[in-house]
């Protein structure tokens, strides 16, 4: 069986994005042989090191600087900006290396493919070799490793060269010897706990180590002046972070990520606005719900939606609180004319009086005792937390319903949060592990509900 190969289609978008960096350094000079000479007391030789020279051995292949003036790059960013109709900057900001430059690009977009293609155009074109890739955990590098793999084929295609790339192994420093040696495009993939944090494992890059030549790791890599290229730097704008990312001596700075919490000089956005624009999705629906108060009851009643089937009158999906012996739980139940909410919920006060008179098909549920609530609407005792939990549950059923609709028609469905905050959805403790947190927690319980409820109705 033959192997299978990803086949890449390079969308006008993504030229746009990797551009409206590249051309921020118009006006540089290509440099791709600016050597220096390595720590010759260091250097050991192989038992095959005869078959390099001695100017060989001890030679590394660091970036050319940036020869622009800041008065330049500005003009530069400025021109970008009016061209993609961005506020126009004052100043550069940031303080790692030359310039920090901003990319946005919404959810899925492929920044990961931007910013690889990114590093073979800045090679092409001004000769410069050497990145750093931060990523903010070890599942996203294992995810960016993984995308370069995918991808080298693709750009050798395009480029007629490969990056050469590898994981920081804190164990395995021979990868940074050969990261300075080579005068080819070379990425390292480094997570922020690995030079971060308080581990044993982290302090050995800034540690002089006999197996290292004596060489501290950090020394090493910071004599190539690298591009840095931050991943995600809402997750890593700590103040020790943005202090640790310095001894880098990055050459300047490229922030990936569709929610930029520090704000450098932006050069290019795909906000989801832009994504809908540019038909990057077919179609944007938003699911809202609204909050009613009810006479009479201080409880938590959601209506979720209205079933219907042939056959048989409609029914509603509603949200409800369940007494049991030491705790309340909220959970759905399927209602029909004549249910007794105070019965299903198990006794609790709030709901006594309220029978379901009617089921509407148009969306809405009536009660005995004249009180009406329409699909979406939540009433009673609701919290911001209730709201958001709401919100998650109605936009996985949603997505689901869009699924089944479109998948036969090679549509794809991508339904998108956006949320206040990045660490309620997604924590990591000291060593890069993911930990609960608030929205994902809730996903997670909601999306396993939404798929039993889905596997009982085609059992």
């Amino acid at each position: 069986m033959p192997d299978m190969k990803f086949k890449f289609t390079i969308q006008p978008y993504q030229t746009e994005a990797v551009d409206s960096v590249v051309n921020i350094f118009a006006g540089q000079p290509f440099n791709d042989r600016f050597t220096y000479r390595r720590d010759a007391a260091a250097v050991k030789r192989t038992a095959d090191s005869w078959l390099q020279s001695e100017e060989e051995l001890y030679m590394g292949f660091a970036n050319a600087h940036v020869q622009l003036s800041s008065q330049q790059l500005l003009e530069n960013i400025c021109k970008m900006q009016a061209q993609n109709n961005i506020m126009m900057s004052d100043k550069l900001t940031g303080s790692l290396g030359a310039c920090s430059l901003d990319v946005e690009m919404e959810t899925g977009t492929g920044k990961t493919y931007v910013y690889i293609k990114t590093m073979f155009e800045l090679n092409k074109r001004y000769g410069w070799s050497k990145f750093i890739v931060v990523v903010p955990s070890i599942a996203i590098r294992e995810g960016v490793r993984k995308s370069f793999d995918t991808m080298q084929e693709h750009f050798m295609e395009h480029y007629g060269k490969k990056a050469r790339f590898f994981v920081y192994d804190s164990k395995n420093l021979a990868e940074i010897d050969n990261f300075s040696q080579s005068a080819d495009i070379n990425a390292m993939i480094i997570n922020i706990q690995a030079f971060n944090a308080r581990g044993k494992d982290a302090r050995r890059i800034r540690t002089e180590l006999d197996g290292f030549g004596s060489r501290r790791p950090i020394d090493v890599i910071k004599a190539n002046r690298p591009i840095v290229i931050l991943d995600e730097p809402q997750k890593m704008g700590g103040k020790a972070t943005q202090e640790s990312l310095k001894e880098f001596n990055p050459l300047f700075c490229l922030n990936y990520s569709a929610t930029h919490k520090q704000h450098h000089n932006l050069v290019f956005v795909l906000d989801a606005l832009d994504a809908y624009n540019r038909r990057l999705v077919k179609r944007i629906e938003v699911v809202g719900f609204a909050i009613k108060n009810l006479r009479g009851t201080d409880g938590y009643l959601f209506l979720e939606g209205i079933v219907m089937s042939p056959n048989n009158p409609p029914k509603a999906r509603m949200e409800i609180e369940i007494r049991y012996d030491k705790f309340i739980r909220r959970e759905t139940r399927i209602v029909g004319k004549d249910d007794n909410l105070f019965e299903l919920s198990k006794g609790m006060e709030q709901y006594r009086g309220f029978r379901v008179s009617d089921v509407d098909p148009n969306g809405a549920v009536l009660f005995t005792n004249d009180e009406v609530i329409r699909v979406g609407e939540a009433a009673g005792d609701v919290s911001e937390a209730d709201l958001r939990r709401i919100q998650i549950r109605e936009t996985i059923r949603s997505h689901f319903e869009k699924e089944k609709e479109l998948f036969a028609r090679g549509i794809k469905t991508l339904s998108l949060f956006f949320i206040d905050e990045v660490a309620k959805y997604r924590k990591y403790d000291g060593e890069g592990n993911e930990i609960n947190s608030q929205y994902g927690e809730g996903f997670e319980q909601e999306y396993a509900g939404i798929m039993k409820e889905v596997a009982l109705i085609h059992s």
